[in-house]
Formats: structure tokens, sequence, C-alpha cells
């Protein structure tokens, strides 16, 4: 019992002298969807620049695309995703997380009424393909700007 206690403080100081990327492998993007030229996401409403009040229905806007639940595969469809107060994620090959940040549409919504505490607000959609991965390239409407009251 005496020889292993020295390997085993060994073993457990080299795990900790290694760096994170040699302990825990990050995971690999995901293959990428394709999406179909001249597709268009957009926020019919509300406007760029509105004045609302809580809870805000958006709706959501697509062209050149489907609109399907998510985990069902179908050619030129995906379903939406919400950013609120947040940019597009840097990894695009990597399914998109579901937090109070990124609202997930799963079901094939196509508008929602979100709860936005007073104030100025960002908005902006992403649509996801079956595995919650953003398509390639990228659709995605413009970030508009709204106030609520």
């Amino acid at each position: 019992m005496s020889r292993l206690l020295p390997l085993a403080v060994l073993l457990a100081g080299a795990s900790a002298i290694l760096p994170a990327a040699a302990q825990a492998p990050a995971a690999p993007a995901m293959a990428r969807t394709a999406s179909p030229a001249g597709a268009k996401l957009y926020i019919v409403s509300p406007a760029n620049g509105a004045k609302v009040k809580s809870p805000v229905t958006v709706v959501f806007g697509l062209a050149g695309m489907g609109v399907v639940p998510a985990g069902l595969k179908f050619d030129n469809a995906g379903h939406h995703h919400l950013l609120i107060d947040t940019s597009l994620p840097k990894d695009l090959g990597m399914p998109l997380p579901a937090t109070d940040k990124i609202v997930h549409f799963g079901k094939g919504q196509t508008e929602a009424s979100i709860a936005l505490t007073p104030g100025t607000h960002t908005l902006q959609l992403l649509l996801g393909d079956h595995n919650h991965i953003p398509f390639d390239p990228v659709v995605t409407s413009t970030k508009i700007t709204i106030t609520v009251e």
C-alpha cells in the first residue's frame, strides 16, 4: 500500500500541470446544413426603433425557406431562434444553446410573446437546422433595437 501512494500523488500532480486542452478536448464542430441562395429571415414586428409594452409580440418572417419543428430534417427548412440582447454565436458549427438570451422555437413557431424588462433591447432571428445548428451560409435577420416602456 505504501508504494501505491507515491504513484497516486505523482499521477494526480501530472494531471494538474497538463494544459486544459490535453485534459479535455473540445467538442468538434458539427457539419452545417446548406441554405439556399436568397433565403431571407426578418422580423415582421415590432419595427426597428419601436416603443412597446411587455410582453412583446415578435412576429418572424422567412422567405426562400420553410419552417419545421426541430428534429425534423427537410431540405431548405429549419426553425427559429430569437437572440435577445446578444450577438451571433462565435462558433456557428455547434448547436445553439438554450439560454435566456437565445430562445428556441423548436415547435416551428412563427411568432412569440416575450416578457422583457423596461429599457432598450436588441432582437435578432437566427435560423437553425434540425440539430439547432445555424445554416451555411448563416440565415439571420438584421438586428433591431426596441424600447420597452
